[in-house]
């Protein structure tokens, strides 16, 4: 399935890309370089368990194992001191990252309640798109029985391109379902 997005990708959105854009080089179109998929959660400071559930619920949707991300900086108002930890990240890239891609444009995102596109407007000035899920459950991967808790996650489209009109062409090209 990920071949197939990478394919689709080498043979017709490059020359999509290039015609619209009017790239000179082969090298300068845009493309997915990686996409970062990113879980907080406040409560795991308190309890580890909560930790190797975030970790069980990321390895099952990515494939991947995550890695454990800790506080930088102490702050007291959120009793938060340095080291603690504070959620789980998985950096996918290759064909992990198209497989995921796929999976999440086609499978996860339609099963959103009440579902009409992503919003075009989450780019940061630089061609990176991110959005958020309020909850894990949107993947097939992940059984309603066996989790604890319903937790969201952040999901970051890192590209290429240098504009985010770049970026919207190229992640519409590969089929995220941005709404009008």
């Amino acid at each position: 399935m990920a071949a197939r997005l990478k394919e689709t990708y080498v043979k017709e959105v490059a020359p999509q890309l290039m015609k619209k854009f009017g790239y000179k080089s082969v090298m300068s179109i845009p493309k997915l370089d990686k996409i970062v998929v990113n879980v907080a959660c406040g409560e795991a400071r308190d309890n580890s368990k909560i930790v190797d559930a975030m970790m069980n619920d990321i390895a099952q949707i990515t494939g991947q194992k995550p890695v454990i991300c800790k506080a930088k900086k102490s702050v007291a108002n959120f009793k938060l001191r340095e080291g603690q930890i504070v959620g789980v990240k998985v950096t996918l890239r290759g064909e992990r990252m198209y497989e995921f891609l796929d999976r999440f444009f086609n499978i996860a995102l339609p099963r959103v309640r009440d579902f009409r596109g992503i919003s075009p407007d989450s780019f940061d000035g630089r061609g990176n798109y991110s959005c958020g899920i309020k909850e894990q459950l949107i993947f097939p991967e992940i059984d309603y029985d066996k989790i604890d808790k319903v937790r969201g996650m952040d999901i970051s489209f890192v590209t290429t391109a240098n504009t985010d009109e770049e970026a919207r062409e190229l992640l519409k090209l590969m089929g995220a379902p941005f709404s009008n």
